[in-house]
């Protein structure tokens, strides 16, 4: 079990980009990108992969993932949108994103959300779900051990690891899918 954690705890699960850490000013792109690479740095898989680029941010804006940038600078509200984006990214396709965020979008534009506060309580979510994944994984590890005979390889536990993780992942990424396609059916209908 010491292995997982410590594999656990050099993945930065808990990393997010905080309200305080988000500048008082409005950034350029080029500051936003920083922003994010520094902060993330240390969750990328390896050292070709990057957090965000131009290119992500440009199609971002271009497929209305958040509201219109004034005058090339990013507010606050934007870098929690795009941090959402970031977040989501990882298991929703970019039409699925769009759709649930573009209620939020749409609130935040006409002055009905304080973005602020949503995504503080979204940070408080995140919080909550670390924990609850640490336990989680201990669980998965244990059943896998239990599963297994005494004498039975160590490449075959980690398989076995792995298989079961990904198949938490899939029903949660699916059980996602299926609300975030409730969410565009709502939306689409109040058109």
């Amino acid at each position: 079990m010491k292995e997982i954690e410590e594999l656990v705890a050099k993945l930065g699960l808990d990393k997010q980009l905080r309200l305080d850490e988000m500048p008082g000013i409005d950034l350029y792109m080029d500051q936003v990108i920083q922003l994010f690479e520094n902060k993330y740095a240390d969750t990328k898989r390896n050292e070709d992969e990057k957090i965000l680029t131009k290119t992500m941010i440009n199609n971002y804006a271009k497929g209305d993932l958040f509201f219109p940038v004034k005058k090339k600078k990013y507010t606050r509200d934007h870098l929690v949108m795009i941090s959402m984006i970031y977040q989501l990214k990882g298991a929703l396709s970019i039409n699925d994103i769009k759709g649930v965020l573009e209620g939020i979008n749409n609130q935040a534009v006409r002055g009905e959300l304080d973005l602020s506060g949503f995504y503080s309580i979204y940070l408080d979510l995140c919080e909550t779900n670390t924990g609850d994944f640490m336990g989680e994984l201990a669980k998965r590890y244990a059943a896998v051990n239990d599963k297994c005979e005494t004498n039975s390889e160590d490449i075959n536990r980690k398989v076995l690891l792995i298989a079961s993780l990904v198949h938490m992942s899939n029903m949660y990424r699916r059980v996602a899918e299926k609300i975030a396609d409730e969410l565009l059916e709502k939306n689409s209908g109040e058109k």
